[in-house]
């Protein structure tokens, strides 16, 4: 265990949208945020994306994990290589199969070809542990949010919405010690969010997202559906609880009899549900809903969530802080608490029956 201090730390995230790899830097000591430091973002290209979408679903071994994986390292390292100033690095990698009831989930990418090439510890395989101790593996970043709460001297309750390929929230209590205290956080995943909307705007139109929520703002929800879609089994589970990208793929087949937009608007509208479906699972009501992710540039989709919540609705910028690369920050954060031996993940957040720090570090 390294002697404790407030670090720069350079995280990673690339998620499962596949839009690119987000980098970004903090300063922190495990416990509170001191600074936040530059960022950058490297899109993949359509080929890149093509390459790790035929490893999606696939465990270490199969056939197209290689090339996912080479990929991923390289985006990487070519990002990673622009920054100065990191005691450390986060490393998240790209998950590519995720299946907790088996006590398994897959994030390709290597930390220590990473370590090597950038002559920096690495800390990475942030789920593992979670996973194998009974935990959902997911989400991590809400240790991440409660330091965040802190940061925006919070003191009510208020949740933290990341819409990514995969929807998560976290409900924070900023008047706990700390993350790993009896009733501070609840995190789960809410539903999906961007992936089926890309898949859809990739599969009909070679496009990688409706940008902005244009295309489903011109469409109609089939409100049948969204409850339809409420009604299965995921989202009667009492948290904490995680999905996998592609769970719910057989459901997303009834959208092909819509047209595009409504494909969309639907898709769209499926996502907010689930997240107002999400907050009957609060301890507490909140007044204040922090949106970050990709999603929040989605304003169809924005729009929607607003709709159907019981309380203000808004980007995270508000609070002075970054929705683009929130999940960057996190994995630095985390990084600097594998690395001081804290805790990353506790029953709240991911299930596990006890608090654990996850993630192995690997060095140059």
């Amino acid at each position: 265990m390294a002697k404790q201090g407030a670090i720069w730390v350079l995280g990673t995230m690339s998620g499962t949208s596949l839009d690119g790899v987000d980098a970004a830097m903090l300063r922190t000591d495990g416990h509170a945020i001191f600074e936040f430091g530059p960022d950058a973002y490297r899109p993949y290209t359509a080929a890149e994306q093509a390459t790790i979408r035929k490893a999606f679903g696939q465990w270490p071994g199969d056939a197209d994990v290689a090339a996912a994986a080479e990929v991923v390292e390289t985006a990487h390292a070519e990002i990673l290589a622009r920054f100065s100033g990191a005691e450390m690095i986060g490393f998240h990698g790209q998950t590519l199969a995720h299946d907790p009831a088996h006590a398994r989930t897959h994030q390709a990418g290597n930390g220590q070809l990473l370590a090597q090439t950038l002559n920096l510890p690495v800390v990475w395989d942030f789920r593992s542990s979670d996973v194998q101790m009974g935990g959902q593996g997911a989400p991590l970043a809400p240790f991440f949010h409660f330091a965040c709460a802190k940061w925006i001297k919070a003191t009510d309750p208020l949740a933290i919405l990341n819409l990514g390929g995969v929807g998560n929230i976290t409900w924070i209590d900023p008047s706990q010690p700390s993350p790993d205290s009896p009733g501070a956080l609840l995190a789960f995943d809410t539903g999906p969010a961007n992936a089926p909307l890309n898949d859809l705007m990739q599969i009909r139109l070679g496009l990688t997202q409706d940008a902005g929520g244009a295309l489903a703002g011109t469409g109609r929800v089939d409100e049948k559906l969204v409850q339809a879609f409420l009604g299965q089994a995921y989202f009667h589970k009492i948290p904490p609880k995680s999905l996998d990208r592609n769970d719910f793929q057989k459901f997303f087949k009834k959208t092909h009899k819509l047209s595009n937009a409504d494909a969309a608007a639907t898709l769209a509208a499926i996502a907010a549900a689930s997240v107002a479906k999400a907050a009957e699972h609060f301890p507490q009501p909140i007044t204040r809903l922090l949106v970050a992710g990709g999603g929040r540039h989605n304003a169809t989709m924005v729009a929607q969530l607003t709709q159907r919540m019981n309380c203000t609705v808004e980007p995270i910028e508000t609070a002075g802080l970054n929705g683009d690369m929130l999940e960057a920050q996190a994995f630095a954060y985390l990084a600097a608490r594998v690395a001081y031996g804290l805790p990353t993940s506790a029953p709240g957040t991911t299930g596990v029956p006890a608090a654990v720090g996850g993630g192995q570090i690997s060095r140059p």
